[in-house]
């Protein structure tokens, strides 16, 4: 008997987050300083949560497998994401532990800063996410990765495995939260992930390495197929087999920077779903990671799927083969 259709184009897997975000300040306050924020917002967060809500907005069939806690903020993101179109069947829930959170602050001509709790985050080991929730979806993405050692590359591997084994396309993100030796723990997961999509920053914590290329070349030479590597304003690189691509970005106005990596990610998994080039997916991911950082918070600037397509056709973007 053959297996059923899958019904999801993407099963998000991985750490989820109610951010709190406050509009740019003009400075970091000093010790017993107030500083006054036009906007202090409640949004959804990590990276699991994020892309699932992206790509729902993109009309996109995507569920999530995490946990939150049975707390205020677990019900806020339940009922957010929810609403944004992801199906929640396979969320969990904590009575053990919070909500995971992070204070999300910007200010005007930096980089933003966070202070995160993992929280509930910590419970998710992977072993929750059953055979038959990844063969329900044609992605398997897992985001996160890294950050918690409950999340082992035991666990990882059989998921990835049954990926594997069911044709489903596996996607994998990580989060890098302080200089560790991260080898031990992606080594074996590179050869079973299909596609591999830190940021430069978390290349570098991972490879020592400063030049994204050499970055790629490192995981290309740990088992990892196909590679992209953001870079924030400096665009992204993709090296498959074959070549090594450049991408810039689309100009764009920055309000806030939150979520912009997660929203790249699912720009390129829709590509994928797509069938389109690797270079149409780098515009897609480039496209909806601008969306992104016009607006505060992970999620709220989200293109939808016409204004993705609309946008893309009317931008030119360039690639070039390095």
């Amino acid at each position: 008997m053959s297996s059923p259709k899958p019904k999801y184009d993407c099963l998000c897997a991985g750490i989820i987050v109610a951010d709190h975000v406050c509009q740019a300040i003009d400075h970091m306050p000093k010790p017993g300083e107030l500083i006054l924020t036009d906007e202090m917002e409640l949004t959804i967060g990590g990276c699991a949560s994020n892309v699932a809500a992206d790509l729902a907005r993109l009309d996109r069939q995507v569920a999530i497998a995490g946990i939150v806690g049975q707390d205020v903020f677990g019900r806020y993101v339940e009922e957010s994401l929810i609403d944004s179109g992801v199906h929640c069947d396979y969320l969990m829930k904590s009575e053990e532990l919070p909500t995971s959170g992070s204070f999300v602050i910007n200010v005007k001509g930096e980089d933003r800063r966070f202070i995160h709790s993992v929280a509930a985050n910590s419970l998710f080991t992977g072993e929750t996410v059953k055979e038959e929730q990844i063969q329900s979806s044609q992605i398997l993405y897992l985001g996160g990765y890294c950050l918690s050692e409950e999340l082992s590359p035991e666990n990882v591997e059989t998921m990835f495995r049954i990926a594997k084994a069911a044709g489903v396309t596996t996607v994998l993100d990580v989060v890098t939260p302080r200089p560790d030796d991260y080898w031990k723990m992606l080594k074996p997961i590179l050869p079973l992930s299909d596609y591999f999509l830190p940021n430069n920053d978390e290349g570098e914590l991972i490879t020592g390495e400063s030049d994204p290329i050499a970055q790629a070349r490192a995981f290309k030479a740990a088992g990892a197929n196909t590679i992209i590597i953001t870079c924030g304003g400096e665009g992204s690189i993709l090296m498959d087999d074959d070549r090594t691509i450049q991408s810039e970005v689309y100009p764009v106005n920055l309000v806030d920077g939150t979520g912009s990596g997660d929203a790249f990610v699912a720009g390129f998994i829709h590509g994928l779903r797509e069938g389109v080039s690797p270079e149409e997916c780098l515009k897609f991911g480039s496209a909806l990671g601008h969306s992104c950082v016009r607006a505060s918070g992970a999620t709220t600037g989200i293109f939808s799927r016409d204004e993705l397509n609309d946008f893309v056709e009317s931008h030119e973007l360039l690639i070039k083969t390095i």
